[in-house]
Order: C-alpha cells, then sequence, then structure tokens
C-alpha cells in the first residue's frame, strides 16, 4: 500500500489542524493505521493509531486534543489536532501495519511496514 500525507502548515498555539492521509493500492481495511511525528535528532513517537477494527490508541502527550479516525470507503485516515502547542511540532508521518484481528495495535514503528513521506506541522508561540 502507498500513503501520501497532507494537511500540515504553520498555526498558532491554541489552533487546530486535520491531517490527511490517502492509500493507493492493497486492501485498506486489512490494515492498521499510525500516526507518527518526527523532530531532528529525535526517534520517530507513535501519536495515535487505529486498529483495523477502528479501536484506537494515543500517546498520552495528545490524549483528549487529538483524534484519529478512519474512513475505509476512502481509503484514508485522519488526525484532527486540536489545542496544539510547540511542542507539537514536527513532521508527522502516517503508516500501515497489515495485521490480523487479533494482534493488538501496535506503537513501535518497527512493526509498521509502509510509511508516506510526511506533511510538516509548525506551532508558533
Amino acid at each position: 500500500v502507498q500513503l501520501q500525507a497532507f494537511g500540515g502548515g504553520l498555526v498558532q498555539t491554541g489552533d487546530s489542524l486535520r491531517l490527511s492521509c490517502a492509500a493507493s493500492g492493497g486492501t485498506f481495511s486489512r490494515y492498521s493505521m499510525g500516526w507518527f511525528r518526527q523532530t531532528p535528532g529525535k526517534e520517530r513517537e507513535f501519536v495515535a493509531g487505529i486498529h483495523r477494527n477502528s479501536n484506537t490508541d494515543y500517546a498520552d502527550s495528545v490524549k483528549g486534543r487529538f483524534t484519529i479516525s478512519r474512513n475505509n470507503d476512502k481509503k484514508m485516515v485522519y488526525l484532527q489536532m486540536n489545542s496544539l502547542r510547540p511542542e507539537d511540532t514536527a513532521v508527522y508521518l502516517c503508516a500501515a501495519d497489515h495485521t490480523i484481528l487479533s494482534v493488538p495495535l501496535k506503537r513501535s514503528p518497527l512493526e509498521y511496514e509502509h510509511w508516506g513521506q510526511g506533511t510538516k506541522v509548525t506551532v508558533s508561540s
């Protein structure tokens, strides 16, 4: 499956932004999807994930502010980001994990086989 993330930009503290990730190829409904973020010199960080069964998981740092969702018919996954903070500044990447229903959602980037190119989010103070 090929992934393309978009929707990033420059916003101010407290603003909202919605990231989108479009998938092509493969059977999208068989993938769990994740959003990760990366800043220079730091490891790729799990932000949010949505299982193929639609269960969700969030990093503590974004819980209550970010919402992940998916539309299998459109082969899209979204990340609604509210109450943005300067520390949310990063390149955001979407990823896909071909998995089975009984396997829980994963947080390690090593578990995801497919990656998009990333979209940059900058939150100014």
